[in-house]
């Protein structure tokens, strides 16, 4: 796996596409899926999903931003401590470490944000979950679909999906419209203050940085 990822990242330098495995090149993130795929073929994408080649040049001139994006990956308000207590629940339910994190004020968040058509406004409205290539959720929808990569008891909970959409999504808004004056928000990303957690953010290292400069 090591030595497909050091082939891969020396192709997409190179921009030589031949020499990168096929079995790394699933369907585009380009656009947001109008037609989710089932969950299973999601569980079965690669954990480096390659960009198309023309937001791969769009990134490049970016600082930081990978040319890789992961699956199963969480994008939230990091300055929410509800959002954070939340973040720090799924963590601890998620024996098999399936779920990822990203603090929205990351810079490493920006990619996500990108290929889904969404910014942060948006995300700060609902948090998006990227499940797989080419499907992405937010809000009610995307708390009901990480809970289903949870083992038992906990995946059962994602059976609330029957409730139709709209009613989910009204109780879900109704809550993060007033969480700030509820549960308060941060400075920061509240996971600075537990480092201990960054082992599943795909932006520890640019999160550990700034927690060096604050100490």
């Amino acid at each position: 796996m090591v030595r497909r990822s050091v082939l891969t990242m020396t192709a997409l330098r190179g921009r030589n596409w031949d020499l990168i495995p096929k079995s790394l090149i699933p369907r585009y993130y380009s656009t947001p899926a109008s037609s989710p795929r089932s969950p299973d073929s999601c569980a079965a994408a690669t954990d480096d999903i390659l960009l198309d080649e023309s937001t791969v040049s769009a990134t490049t001139g970016a600082e930081m931003l990978p040319t890789l994006l992961r699956p199963r990956v969480v994008v939230y308000d990091g300055v929410c401590h509800l959002c954070h207590t939340g973040v720090k629940w799924v963590i601890k339910a998620d024996k098999d470490k399936k779920i990822k994190f990203c603090c929205l004020q990351s810079k490493a968040a920006e990619p996500y944000m990108r290929v889904c058509g969404v910014d942060k406004e948006d995300v700060l409205r609902r948090f998006l979950f990227i499940e797989g290539p080419g499907l992405y959720h937010q809000g009610s929808t995307a708390a009901l679909r990480v809970l289903s990569h949870l083992p038992l008891p906990y995946s059962v909970l994602s059976t609330l999906m029957i409730v139709p959409t709209p009613l989910r999504d009204a109780a879900y808004d109704y809550v993060a419209k007033r969480r700030y004056d509820w549960f308060g928000k941060h400075e920061d990303c509240l996971v600075l203050k537990e480092t201990e957690l960054l082992e599943r953010f795909i932006d520890w290292e640019e999160l550990l940085e700034r927690s060096r400069k604050q100490f």
